[in-house]
């Protein structure tokens, strides 16, 4: 297999009624110091001036594209901008977030540096990002992701098991790129559902465990704005349903990719029994569905693997044996304390004791 790398990176913009953030996003790709770029506004049925903005971009550049559609939703107009792109790469950005200025650049020379020391040529490159919270005063707040300076593979490139943390918090699709020939060869499309839909978690197991030719730069090079640090549960209340229904397609993608590793088993175990009281919180075990989705969801899961969870809190493995019909473990207070111990170092070392506070009274305020 060729160890060419570079050339262009296609970057996929799915928009939707976004023209307070699209001006900043697409000034911030424009502005890569690596220029070999298209850029593909993909406009999915705005009723604001998304396309307005975006046409008003390609008339400066012309690596610009804008296609204007029909709403479709975030999985149909993802798919459909990749199917346009040209570039050895694919990539995706939010047109809510923005870019560091050597985002590209920094990916691409990760890319040729892991081929040029004799590695294969990764199919897919990470990055870390930053966390944007607005504050009161319209400034801005930046806290690093959960897996910054936690992925530390032996060699490049790597298995995602050698890299775990990227499976364990937000999937972040947006933070890398992909080779577009494995996106081909592997078949990896996007769910076609109403909305966002949580399409990014199936997407991550598809390109993640589908090849063993990983790269990661540790540097957050994508800038990710949120609204409250309980975004996943304010989104589920919307939709109930899809979390854990997304989450059995992603079951479904590691048992068709004949996943056995143990460190995946486990990221997918803990999503699952998270993304369970997710739904039974959001909904109400009492609605239409949700009894039925949760339980069929919890018996795809071996009780052993989840109360060996450490991640995963005493109430969260009293839910599952519940659901499951098992009684609940005894001990592994030790292995909950050792780990709770680890978390709370880690958020103080990276992001400081004021953030660790806000994050301790927005939990308890959503409890």
């Amino acid at each position: 297999m060729s160890n060419t790398v570079h050339g262009r990176v296609s970057v996929v913009v799915p928009m939707c009624n976004v023209e307070t953030t699209l001006d900043q996003c697409l000034l911030s790709i424009e502005r890569q110091t690596y220029p070999d770029l298209q850029i593909i506004c993909m406009n999915d049925g705005s009723r604001d001036r998304s396309s307005a903005i975006a046409h008003g971009h390609a008339a400066r550049d012309a690596r610009i594209v804008v296609v204007d559609k029909p709403n479709e939703g975030y999985g149909a107009t993802c798919n459909r901008g990749i199917a346009l792109a040209d570039g050895e790469w694919v990539a995706i950005v939010e047109p809510d977030d923005y870019l560091d200025p050597a985002m590209y650049e920094r990916l691409v020379g990760c890319a040729e540096g892991v081929a040029d020391a004799g590695g294969r040529a990764p199919d897919v490159v990470r990055c870390a990002y930053w966390r944007v919270f607005e504050d009161e005063a319209g400034g801005e707040r930046r806290v690093s992701c959960q897996y910054l300076h936690r992925v530390k593979p032996a060699q490049q490139p790597f298995r995602i098991g050698d890299g775990i943390e990227l499976l364990l918090h937000h999937p972040a699709i947006w933070a890398g790129m992909y080779r577009r020939q494995f996106l081909e060869r592997a078949g990896v499309r996007f769910r076609e559902v109403p909305g966002a839909g949580w399409t990014d978690n199936p997407f991550l197991i598809e390109t993640l465990c589908a090849t063993d030719a990983l790269a990661y730069v540790d540097e957050p090079l994508y800038l990710y704005r949120e609204h409250d640090l309980n975004d996943a549960e304010a989104l589920a209340r919307k939709s109930p349903l899809t979390p854990l229904s997304r989450w059995n397609e992603m079951m479904d993608a590691a048992e068709r990719l004949g996943v056995t590793d143990g460190r995946v088993l486990d990221a997918l175990a803990l999503r699952g029994v998270n993304y369970a009281m997710i739904t039974a919180d959001a909904a109400g075990e009492d609605a239409p569905g949700v009894a039925e989705l949760v339980s069929r969801s919890m018996a795809r899961l071996e009780p052993a693997r989840v109360f060996g969870l450490a991640a995963l809190s005493p109430a969260a493995k009293g839910f599952f044996a519940r659901e499951v019909g098992v009684g609940a473990p005894r001990g592994g207070g030790l292995a909950r304390a050792g780990y709770l111990v680890r978390e709370a170092a880690y958020r103080l070392r990276t992001n400081g004791l004021g953030f660790v506070v806000d994050n301790v009274r927005s939990r308890a305020n959503r409890l």
